[in-house]
């Protein structure tokens, strides 16, 4: 029998320091979060007093076909490029009715939004890192990461808006909008 490796939340936490500079916190849906100047991540999210952390743990990509695994390795660069000064942490919760349903049931929700291809189309120039929430007992289920320079701020705005078009934010409950600058030394 293989063991498993421990898993391992990280920390993304809202307070007076942090290496982010939060430009803006804005609901989209229910209630935001409260306010904070600075994102601390991981190692750094003890400097501070908090005004929130919000935990989640990165996993296997769960509603992703081996062909779209493919797609997304061929064009998806990594975290931390040094061009890439903006980001955006959007917290994410889904309503009862979603979690009710049988996987192959939110599956098909998912591929009725094209939520895969709409991401396809803004890569490279917008990363990005998905942290699940809910078996943790966080307020959010999902904590979605996105990091991308200042020349590529109106692509990722534009996403955003066809991916809350899609038939899978019906069921998000409550979204919080949170912008970022890196703070540079």
């Amino acid at each position: 029998m293989t063991e498993r490796a421990p898993i391992t939340l990280s920390r993304f936490v809202g307070g007076d320091a942090g290496q982010w500079q939060i430009t803006s916190i804005q609901e989209f849906r229910g209630a935001s979060l409260p306010l904070a100047r600075f994102l601390a991540i991981d190692a750094e999210a003890s400097a501070g007093t908090p005004a929130w952390t919000l935990c989640g743990a990165g996993s296997n990509l769960r509603y992703t076909t081996a062909p779209e695994r493919t797609a997304l390795q061929a064009k998806q660069e990594g975290l931390g490029r040094p061009a890439s000064t903006r980001a955006a942490l959007i917290p994410i919760r889904k309503s009862a009715e979603w979690w009710a349903m049988a996987q192959d049931e939110r599956r098909a929700v998912y591929e009725q939004g094209s939520h895969l291809p709409i991401g396809l189309d803004y890569l490279p120039g917008v990363a990005r890192k998905l942290y699940h929430s809910r078996d943790h007992g966080e307020p959010f289920d999902f904590l979605t990461w996105f990091e991308f320079a200042p020349d590529q701020e109106a692509a990722f705005d534009h996403m955003l808006v066809r991916l809350r078009e899609c038939a899978e934010w019906d069921y998000v409950d409550r979204e919080v909008d949170i912008r970022l600058t890196r703070v540079t030394a």
